[in-house]
């Protein structure tokens, strides 16, 4: 349960940024433990009998005093006003998808990317999606690392996906960042990636995909190319709901059903 505070009028598809109601600044505040705001994974929805909101992101910010906290950032999904509060429920349909681009000229709008949005078709295909977003950026390895541990760690994205990166080329870091963060390698990912390119390509022997996890997050790094997404992305899929839903906690038999 999170309550919300405030008076104001929503309106459908709009963000708004809810902050504690320990900490000033905002016309809206949100009431509830640290345990509770750490559950809010991206693509959660809040509801009172109906769906009000869907977490789009959770953003660290302080108050005019300096003073820190977790503020949301809620999708209204109804036009609607609120006089006093809201005692909302949350729950979960679906995984949330964040997608992101390495590409200096791409970051630069000098180049046209298919790959990102390519990697959100395909997924959004084979699982359903409640939320995705994506982003362009150069190849550099600090902000690189900063956004992953953000998505994955604060926001809360179930899946993350890269694509860019993986080669040999000077400003290929992508799975030099990977691997730094990440809590466990997926070595069959890898593996079945590498393989099957192997049948397409001999150059698939100087990609450096990586696999692993973040939190409760997945995060792969695929090659740039819109045909790389589309190979190496479906070799994983067929098991990356059951990845996901064993990372976050499902204790069914795997052996289930086969």
């Amino acid at each position: 349960m999170i309550r919300i505070r405030g008076k104001k009028n929503f309106s459908t598809g709009n963000e708004y940024i809810v902050g504690p109601d320990s900490l000033q600044g905002k016309d809206i505040f949100y009431s509830s433990g640290y345990e509770t705001i750490m559950e809010l994974r991206a693509g959660t929805y809040l509801s009172r009998v109906e769906q009000k909101f869907q977490v789009t992101d959770k953003i660290w910010m302080t108050d005019a005093r300096g003073r820190g906290g977790i503020f949301l950032k809620l999708k209204a999904l109804d036009d609607f006003s609120m006089e006093q509060s809201l005692d909302l429920t949350f729950m979960r349909h679906g995984f949330s998808l964040a997608w992101i681009t390495l590409s200096d000229k791409g970051s630069k709008g000098q180049r046209h990317d298919k790959s990102g949005p390519l990697i959100e078709e395909i997924t959004g295909s084979a699982l359903e999606l409640s939320l995705f977003r994506g982003f362009i950026i150069p190849d550099d390895y600090g902000l690189l690392k900063s956004l992953l541990i953000h998505l994955s760690l604060t926001a809360g994205f179930d899946l993350i996906i890269t694509t860019g990166g993986t080669g040999l080329g000077p400003r290929d870091i992508t799975p030099e960042v990977a691997l730094d963060i990440i809590d466990k390698r997926i070595p069959g990912f890898e593996q079945g990636m590498l393989n099957y390119s192997l049948t397409k390509t001999p150059h698939a022997m100087i990609s450096r995909a990586a696999a692993g996890t973040l939190g409760q997050s997945i995060l792969l790094t695929l090659p740039g190319s819109p045909k790389g997404v589309r190979e190496n992305l479906g070799v994983v899929l067929p098991a990356l709901e059951h990845a996901l839903k064993k990372l976050q906690g499902d204790k069914a038999d795997c052996a289930a059903g086969v």
